[in-house]
């Protein structure tokens, strides 16, 4: 039973990264009409009232402190992240924010270690970061003229991973508060659209009725909205709940694998030779970073106090 719930964890966390790598072709298209926070804002509306009509329950807190928990997580995974990327992108190139967004991992493990009190990370872990972002770099870089540095951009990806760090090791938190996944999925993303709200009134935020039914952009709306935000950000939480914020967050690694395949499957891109090598590289340090005991991972859940099934 409880290699089942472990693989059911793993089939959530890929199952997860597979849609989030293939996002970038719809907002890409989408961009061509709306600014990056007027299709932040869609999505993860539809998202929150989709999870209404599929979990129409009120969520009651046992306890106020656990509201900050989910203000926290709305301000860092929904709004800060997304925020952050997407003004990194206006200052550097898109390789060099997939490969410093990659380094989540690293600082998912060492908050995991420092604010939950799981394993501090090791040998095995670190190899197969370094290995992983090898392949990341090959990938990302070999169809660039050459690698760009860009200070502003470049900080702002990194502050974008360490975000994600944060959200990642706040949702075990979350997790372990026992509620139901698709109701701390839906009070999270009501604390993001809530963040959200200063940055519209200081932004030109115009949406029309047209543009949203126009056929082209409510499905790719739909696709960001409920594919990459509504059902990803459950399963991505539930992964989160069995797996820990650690192996889960190792999935990262896989995203730019899966956009240069998509690339080359959807928009006929080629996949240059080194880029293969990447790949195979990047899969190498998931799965070597994946590799932990048994009688580490018990330690790591005496040491946080919590179930396998994140409850106390």
């Amino acid at each position: 039973m409880e290699k089942q719930t472990t693989v059911r964890g793993h089939a959530a966390a890929g199952v997860t990264i597979l849609i989030w790598g293939t996002t970038f072709i719809s907002t890409k298209v989408l961009l061509r009409e709306f600014t990056p926070i007027e299709i932040l804002f869609i999505r993860f509306l539809m998202g929150y009232l989709v999870l209404w009509l599929v979990y129409p329950r009120k969520l009651a807190l046992t306890s106020r402190k656990q509201e900050w928990y989910f203000a926290a997580a709305g301000l860092t995974g929904i709004a800060l992240y997304y925020l952050l990327e997407n003004i990194a992108l206006t200052y550097t190139l898109a390789s060099n924010v997939g490969v410093i967004i990659s380094i989540a991992p690293f600082f998912t493990a060492v908050f995991s270690w420092i604010f939950l009190g799981g394993d501090r990370p090791g040998k095995r872990f670190l190899s197969g970061f370094v290995i992983a972002m090898g392949g990341i770099a090959l990938i990302s870089f070999s169809s660039e003229a050459k690698l760009s540095i860009n200070p502003l951009g470049d900080i702002l990806a990194v502050a974008a991973a360490v975000v994600w760090a944060a959200y990642s090791t706040i949702t075990k938190k979350v997790s372990a508060f026992g509620y139901h996944v698709i109701q701390a999925t839906r009070r999270t993303f009501f604390y993001g659209l809530i963040f959200m709200i200063p940055v519209i009134l200081a932004s030109d935020f115009k949406i029309s009725l047209g543009q949203v039914t126009q056929l082209k952009n409510l499905g790719n709306l739909l696709f960001l909205g409920v594919g990459a935000s509504a059902i990803c950000f459950v399963t991505w939480n539930f992964g989160v709940k069995i797996l820990g914020p650690v192996k889960t967050s190792v999935y990262i690694y896989m995203v730019p694998v899966i956009t240069a395949v998509t690339s080359a499957i959807i928009l006929g891109e080629r996949i240059p030779g080194a880029s293969v090598f990447g790949i195979l590289m990047t899969l190498a340090g998931l799965l070597l970073s994946e590799g932990r005991s048994k009688k580490i991972e018990i330690g790591s859940e005496k040491g946080t106090g919590l179930s396998e099934a994140g409850t106390p």
